[in-house]
């Protein structure tokens, strides 16, 4: 960026995931989509999945999803790496493959010149192309407040989903990715420093991850992003019927993040995050508010949370009988 133009994540009220709208209140507005009855639909509203799943035949689901956030680094090619990594990752996250991919831009033309909107979409065909995925059109809109993602359709086998209903009691929660981007995104907007960690586990595909929990026998899974830890896996457990013990020790942090929660760059989408599923978490002896807004921190294009173990990611608490989270 020039000394003329502004910095990428200064144009955004907030950051990559963490602009989401809050959990609570995006429930609340969706429930107007209760009701729908279609014998087609196998994953729909009900419990807040990564996806959309529907039966287009014996033997074949089509998914589809759509995501995408305001700059969550200063980038514009890494922007758009890291959009469509997490564009990407709700297909994963079901246990899918990607098939196509078409773009969702809002962009301020009078303010940012089109090279940059070249770059981010060079940074977001970069990885469909990783992912083996062809990036067909797409839609824009003039936005005072720049805007970049996808919409991804995969196809997964009906009888091999990875779902947010399907965790049974007594299993090892894996996390596939280390914690902790959203502090270090609130640093770069901050202070315009760039942790280069963090850049890295966003732009990772979570296809690898996906494929091993379902060679492990997994039947449930998440992708962890705006919720946090705390939030996704709250939604997990309650369209489950289970409760959690997670060992704050256990969960991986990226470099510099336990600094950058030190220093307090901590986003209000984190905290309200905690708001959101603080009355259903149950804090250990030991467990401080800090390691509470660290496991509801804000991610971007963040790990698989998966129910079962996982050859080769560190196994973070495990499901119990009951209901809520408990910390140790």
């Amino acid at each position: 960026m020039t000394a003329e133009m502004p910095r990428l994540t200064t144009m955004a009220h907030g950051g990559g995931c963490a602009c989401k709208i809050p959990p609570g209140e995006l429930e609340e507005a969706v429930s107007a989509l209760a009701g729908q009855q279609f014998d087609s639909v196998i994953v729909g509203l009900d419990d807040g999945d990564d996806a959309a799943a529907v039966r287009v035949q014996d033997g074949l689901a089509v998914l589809s999803t759509a995501d995408f956030f305001t700059p969550v680094v200063d980038d514009p090619f890494d922007w758009g790496r890291i959009a469509a990594a997490n564009a990407l990752s709700d297909i994963y996250a079901m246990g899918g493959t990607p098939v196509v991919a078409i773009n969702l831009v809002g962009w301020p033309r009078d303010v940012l010149p089109f090279d940059l909107l070249r770059e981010v979409l060079r940074g977001g065909l970069a990885v469909a192309q990783e992912a083996g995925v062809p990036v067909i059109g797409g839609h824009s809109v003039d936005d005072p407040e720049p805007k970049y993602g996808m919409a991804v359709t995969g196809t997964a086998h009906p009888d091999r989903l990875l779902r947010n209903d399907a965790a049974e009691a007594g299993l090892p929660l894996t996390l596939t990715k280390p914690l902790g981007v959203g502090l270090l995104n609130n640093r770069q907007k901050t202070t315009g420093e760039v942790s280069q960690a963090a850049i890295d586990t966003m732009t990772a595909l979570n296809r690898d991850a996906s494929i091993a929990a379902l060679d492990a026998g997994a039947k449930a899974a998440t992708d962890v992003t705006g919720f946090g830890l705390l939030g996704h896996l709250y939604k997990m457990m309650r369209a489950s019927g289970v409760g959690a013990v997670i060992d704050r020790a256990a969960v991986p942090l990226i470099d510099g993040a336990a600094e950058a929660l030190r220093d307090g760059y901590i986003s209000g989408g984190t905290r309200r995050n905690l708001d959101w599923v603080r009355d259903s978490v149950r804090a250990g002896s030991g467990i401080t508010e800090e390691d509470l807004l660290l496991l509801a921190d804000a991610q971007t294009s963040g790990g698989l949370l998966v129910v079962g173990e996982v050859p080769g990611y560190p196994v973070i608490g495990e499901t119990v009988a009951g209901s809520g989270i408990d910390l140790r």
